[in-house]
Parts: structure tokens; sequence; C-alpha cells
């Protein structure tokens, strides 16, 4: 299994990659922001993609709608605060699959692998 995780923190990448560690993900590749990730995800393949929201350069609504515009249909799991919950409908339009709020556990991400990537 290969995870692209996007997040301009270099901080909440590594804990998101730990937690993927954590889970059994042996393949990780990190990208700062939107157009980064779109860069990868079109030289590479990736099972799923996890990213932040609000992010410089394009967040990641845009990036969902760039990916979803080009036909990906790749698993995009979308990292949430409380405070975000509210534009959940925007994000659903935009072709997010499911969220994940900060702070979340091993075993939610975990649960968010099993169901969306097939081993």
């Amino acid at each position: 299994m290969k995870v692209l995780v996007v997040d301009d923190s270099n901080a909440m990448r590594k804990v998101v990659i730990r937690s993927l560690t954590a889970c059994g993900v042996t393949e990780v590749s990190e990208a700062s922001d939107g157009i980064e990730a779109i860069t990868k995800y079109n030289s590479d393949q990736f099972d799923m993609i996890i990213t932040d929201w609000i992010m410089p350069n394009k967040d990641g609504i845009e990036m969902v709608k760039d990916l979803r515009a080009s036909g990906a249909t790749i698993p995009i799991v979308m990292v949430t605060t409380q405070s975000q919950n509210v534009h959940f409908d925007e994000a659903s339009a935009a072709g997010v699959t499911d969220y994940l709020n900060k702070p979340f556990t091993n075993d939610v991400l975990r649960e968010k692998l099993e169901l969306y990537v097939k081993n």
C-alpha cells in the first residue's frame, strides 16, 4: 500500500506518517501543498491520499477538485479540525472521500485504510 501525505506542516506530515507506519503502511510519499501533490500523483501510483485542508499555493479542496477533474478516482481523506466541519458539504462536492478529525488515533486511521484501500 502506498499513501501520499499532503500537508504544509512538516511536523504534521511526520505525525501522519508515524500513524501510517503503525498501521502497517510501508510506502509513503510526502508533499507540502496541492501543487506538489498533483505533480507527485501524476508521476507515481498511490492507493490513497491523506491531505490537509488549509495550505498555501493550492489548498486541499482545490487539489481534490483538480484531481477529480482529471479523472482520478483514488480515495482522498481530508484531515480537518472541528472548526472546519461546517465545510463538509463543500469538501464532499469537491470529491473528498472521507475525513479524519484532528487529533485522530491509529485505530481510526486503520479503519479508513481498511475501508478504502484493497490490499
